[in-house]
């Protein structure tokens, strides 16, 4: 192993000990052996009374840097497989991490703008809105007296990721060289894919540019809002945005004193997913409740666009197919798509692979959000893709994070919300209008300029066409002559010898029968 990944191993288990996560570390089999080490720590004797489970977790995430305050934001939306101490606490890696100096925000800023903060902007707040786990966000009033916020990515922020990404890679490894499964969960492939997204996510003029593509694509909806982007102030380090008002979505006792429709807010939510996914293919990545506020009484308004999303075309449709056949209660078809697709492989028994679908679905169907145990729901998943050897396919990753982070706001706003009935007809109306004769009719007028420009060389390429074919046929049935004359030539030449050989077998026969 590499002796940074191993002291980075290490350094992780003294952070988690330092917090009073003994008990974590103890219990695993590497440490087993050593545990009596602990009594000998003078931390173990004079550290103080332990603070609450859901703290101890908390400040071990913040300390351990980026990729550990995301997987605690991400788990802070599942409320439902959590114990409800750890969740409150997790809720709180969204937007309150600790945050980083103000003189070295301020420092990045003077170096990305060329010019202190003082004269770039007319008001600058010292003490920052927020902080997260990659940066964290000033107000500020620009001199035309437009308010902004402006996001300052952390120092060194780049050099922690690379070395947390090491150790991925290098725990990636020995999974797939002593863990059977982890070829079938592409171990290797999937932190590939998670480090691209983390290092998209560094270059703050990537995401100014996504935020301006969502910003278009929902330019006139009135389910999400996208604030605009002052590029004239935009960096790599630096990004300057409108700022905008709105009631955290997390808050609800807020949100239900403001008489905010959150059977409204759940079903948009579902829509805005959908929509982005298929209509656009596009799609806001990282929507936990840190990102997202609500303009009373139903408008969902974004921010922080740093991770986004897109697929395939072939996985898009794909995936629409399997949603439609997964809400039709058509599991044989779904079950053949993913032997078809080679997620599955092609000698899986498609009855038993069907049988196993229906058994993980049926359960939850027609259900509301709160009354599906989602923890046992993944787990039976698990267990299924397990038994069939199914392949996990890395480029979805970002997907179904996204969709259990829609899943998890939908279940705190509107847990009467039945997911199935909101996502349904918006997909028959995809297929509709992707499929449907009115979009055979509207491809065949896209195409027509292309087949219009192209009209005068039509007879020319089908005389050129009936030329080839003419010449082909000839040369066939020069080469079928030549090869008939050869055949003729051979049995001419050998007819003698062929005669020999047939008297000789007729004379060995007779000889046979007369012994």
């Amino acid at each position: 192993m590499n002796p940074k990944v191993l002291f980075r191993l290490i350094h992780i288990n003294w952070v988690m000990m330092y917090h009073g996560l003994d008990e974590i570390i103890l219990k695993t089999h590497l440490f087993r052996p050593i545990r009596f080490i602990t009594y000998l720590s003078p931390n173990f004797w004079l550290r103080k009374q332990k603070k609450p489970r859901g703290v101890r977790i908390r400040k071990t995430l913040e300390d351990l840097g980026p990729i550990y305050i995301k997987f605690g934001q991400a788990l802070s939306t599942r409320k439902d497989i959590l114990p409800d101490d750890i969740a409150d606490e997790l809720v709180k890696l969204q937007d309150k991490v600790p945050p980083f100096p103000n003189e070295q925000a301020l420092q990045v800023i003077e170096e990305q703008l060329g010019q202190p903060a003082s004269e770039a902007f007319a008001k600058f707040d010292n003490n920052p809105l927020a902080s997260a786990s990659v940066a964290q966000v000033h107000t500020a009033t620009l001199h035309s007296g437009e308010d902004v916020i402006v996001k300052v990515l952390r120092p060194h922020i780049e050099k922690n990721i690379q070395s947390d990404v090491g150790l991925l890679y290098e725990l990636a490894r020995l999974a797939e060289k002593f863990w059977d499964d982890a070829k079938r969960l592409r171990a290797l492939e999937v932190v590939a894919e998670f480090e691209k997204t983390l290092l998209d996510e560094l270059d703050l003029v990537k995401e100014a540019a996504n935020a301006t593509k969502l910003r278009t694509n929902f330019e006139s909806s009135d389910a999400l809002y996208v604030p605009e982007i002052h590029w004239k102030y935009t960096r790599k380090k630096v990004l300057v945005m409108e700022r905008i008002y709105g009631i955290p979505v997390g808050e609800i006792e807020q949100l239900r004193q403001g008489n905010a429709d959150f059977k409204l807010l759940a079903e948009r939510g579902v829509e805005i997913f959908f929509t982005q996914v298929f209509r656009d293919n596009f799609f806001h990545a990282d929507m936990h409740p840190g990102n997202i506020f609500v303009d009373l009484p139903d408008k969902y308004i974004a921010v922080d666009f740093g991770i986004v999303g897109t697929l395939s075309l072939s996985d898009q449709r794909y995936l629409a197919e399997n949603f439609l056949a997964f809400f039709n209660r058509d599991y044989r078809r779904v079950a053949e798509m993913h032997i078809e697709s080679g997620w599955v492989p092609s000698d899986t028994r498609i009855e038993d692979f069907e049988s196993a679908i229906r058994s993980v679905c049926e359960p939850i169907f027609d259900k509301p959000l709160k009354d599906i145990s989602f923890g046992l729901l993944l787990l039976r998943l698990f267990q299924t893709a397990r038994r069939f050897n199914m392949v996990v396919q890395p480029q979805l990753v970002l997907l179904q994070k996204t969709l259990l982070n829609i899943e998890g706001l939908g279940r705190q706003l509107y847990p009467d919300l039945d997911l199935w009935q909101t996502a349904k007809p918006f997909l028959e109306n995809w297929f509709h209008d992707r499929l449907g004769p009115k979009a055979k009719i509207k491809q065949i007028f896209k195409q027509f300029p292309e087949v219009a420009e192209r009209f005068p060389e039509i007879p020319t390429l089908i005389i050129h066409a009936l030329d080839s074919a003419t010449h082909t046929k000839l040369q066939l049935e020069t080469q079928n002559k030549e090869i008939s004359l050869l055949r003729q030539q051979i049995e001419k030449e050998h007819s003698g010898t062929i005669w020999a050989i047939l008297a000789s077998a007729v004379m060995v026969s007779v000889a046979v029968l007369f012994q």
